[in-house]
C-alpha cells in the first residue's frame, strides 16, 4: 500500500459500543491546505457544525472521528462536546484548536460518551504512526461490512504523489453534497483553491448514488494535502481524484446494507444535469425496480414508471429506449425476457441503460438491491 508522506494516524477501539473499533485520528506533520464538503441535512450533526468553522480559513492539520455515535440532535452538549474533543486533541499534539476537525458517525440522538473519549483524545500523540491508515478506515464503519479506500499516484516536481481515500457507508445514503464520511489525505502540492476541485468530484461521484434515499445528518469528505511531494498538474490531479472518489462511491453503494447487486443506471441522452440527476436518482430509489433486481425479475415496466413519476420531466414514451446489460426491455418478448431474467440472476453488477433522447448531456449513477438483510439491519438498528 502506498502513503502519502508526513501523515501519521491510528484507529482503536475505546468502548463508546462494542469491541470493534470505534476511534481513530489523523494528523499531518505540516499544516495541510484543506477543503471540505458537509451535509445539507436541516440537522447536521454537532462535529459538521464545528467542522464548518474550523475549515472556514482552509487549514487543517488533524481529523479525530469516533463511530458507533454520530452526536446527532444532542443539542448545545452536543456542539460543546466537539468542541472539547477538538481542545483535547489539540493540546496532546500540539497544534491549534481550529486545525482539528471533528467526525461522529452512528446512532442518532445519543449523547457522546466523553468518559471514554476525552481521555483517548489526550492520549493520541502517543499512539500516532506512520502507514496506517487503514486502521483509521476500520475505525470509521459502523454497519459497513468492509473497509473502502482507493489510492492513486500521480507525477511531481519531486517525484511522485499520492493520494490515499477512505470512506464509510452503507445506509442513511443519498448524499446532498458528499457522503457519509470520507478522509482524502495527499502530499501533492495543489495550486489555487482546492474547494471547487473536491465540490466538483464529490458532484460526479458521491452525489451520484444513493442507497435507500436518506441523506445523513453527518455526512462530510474532506480533501487534506500538506504539499510534502512537490507540486502537481492540477488537471493530472483532479483526474485521479475524480477516479478515487468514484471508487469509493461505488463502494459505499456496492456495499448498501444488505445489498447483492450494485447497479449502474447510465443516463443518455438527457436535456441538461439536472433532468439526467432527477431521472437517475428516481430509478435508484425506487424499491420496486430495487426489488426485482435483487429476485432477478425483468419487470420493465418497472423502469417505465420511475421515468414517468418525475413529473416536471416528461420523457415522450415512444423515444424512450431502456436497456438491461444492453438487452432492450421496451415490449420485450418471452424469449428477451428470459434472456433479461437471466442477466440479472447471474450478475452482480446490473448495468441499466436509459437513453431519454431529449438533449446531449449523459451521467452515471449507482445504487444496490433491496433484500431482506436492509430489513433486519435496520429493524433492530438500535435494539
Amino acid at each position: 500500500m502506498d502513503y502519502p508522506k508526513g501523515f501519521l494516524s491510528f484507529g482503536t477501539n475505546i468502548g463508546i459500543k462494542d469491541k470493534t473499533k470505534d476511534f481513530g485520528v489523523i494528523y499531518s506533520e505540516k499544516p495541510c491546505k484543506a477543503a471540505a464538503v458537509f451535509t445539507k441535512n436541516n440537522f447536521p450533526g454537532a462535529p459538521v457544525i464545528v467542522g464548518k468553522e474550523h475549515i472556514r480559513d482552509g487549514v487543517l492539520q488533524a481529523v479525530v472521528i469516533n463511530s458507533k455515535n454520530s452526536n446527532v440532535a444532542t443539542g448545545e452538549k452536543g456542539i460543546s462536546n466537539s468542541r472539547q474533543i477538538c481542545s483535547e486533541i489539540a493540546k496532546s499534539l500540539g497544534i491549534a484548536e481550529t486545525s482539528v476537525l471533528p467526525s461522529s458517525t452512528g446512532v442518532i440522538g445519543v449523547p457522546l460518551p466523553m468518559q471514554v473519549i476525552l481521555p483517548a483524545c489526550a492520549q493520541a500523540k502517543s499512539n500516532l504512526k506512520p502507514g496506517n491508515l487503514e486502521e483509521v478506515a476500520e475505525a470509521i464503519m459502523t454497519t459497513d461490512t468492509r473497509r473502502k479506500i482507493s489510492v492513486r499516484k500521480i507525477k511531481s516536481s519531486n517525484g511522485e504523489a499520492v493520494i490515499f481515500g477512505m470512506a464509510k457507508g452503507a445506509g442513511m445514503i443519498e448524499p446532498n453534497m458528499a457522503t457519509m464520511l470520507s478522509y482524502i489525505l495527499t502530499d501533492a502540492q495543489i495550486e489555487g483553491e482546492v474547494y471547487p476541485i473536491l465540490k466538483d468530484c464529490a458532484d460526479l461521484s458521491f452525489n451520484c448514488i444513493t442507497i435507500d434515499s436518506d441523506t445523513s445528518t453527518s455526512d462530510t469528505v474532506v480533501l487534506l494535502s500538506n504539499g510534502l511531494a512537490g507540486s502537481v498538474n492540477a488537471n493530472e490531479f483532479k483526474s485521479a481524484l475524480l477516479e478515487i472518489c468514484t471508487d469509493l462511491a461505488k463502494e459505499v453503494a456496492r456495499d448498501g446494507e444488505g445489498a447483492t447487486k450494485l447497479i449502474e443506471v447510465r443516463i443518455k441522452k438527457s436535456k441538461d444535469e439536472s433532468q439526467a440527476r432527477k431521472i437517475g436518482k428516481s430509478i435508484l430509489n425506487s424499491p420496486l425496480i430495487k426489488t426485482a433486481i435483487y429476485g432477478g425479475d425483468p419487470n420493465w415496466g418497472r423502469l417505465v414508471m420511475a421515468v414517468g413519476k418525475v413529473f416536471d420531466e416528461p420523457i415522450p414514451f415512444d423515444s424512450l429506449e431502456i436497456y438491461f446489460g444492453g438487452l432492450p426491455v421496451k415490449g420485450a418478448d418471452t424469449e428477451t425476457l428470459k434472456k433479461l431474467s437471466e442477466y440479472l440472476k447471474k450478475n452482480s453488477e446490473i448495468f441499466v441503460d436509459v437513453v431519454l433522447n431529449t438533449g446531449n448531456k449523459e451521467m452515471v449513477f449507482w445504487g444496490c438491491d433491496l433484500t431482506e438483510g436492509y430489513v433486519k439491519e435496520n429493524a433492530y438498528y438500535t435494539t
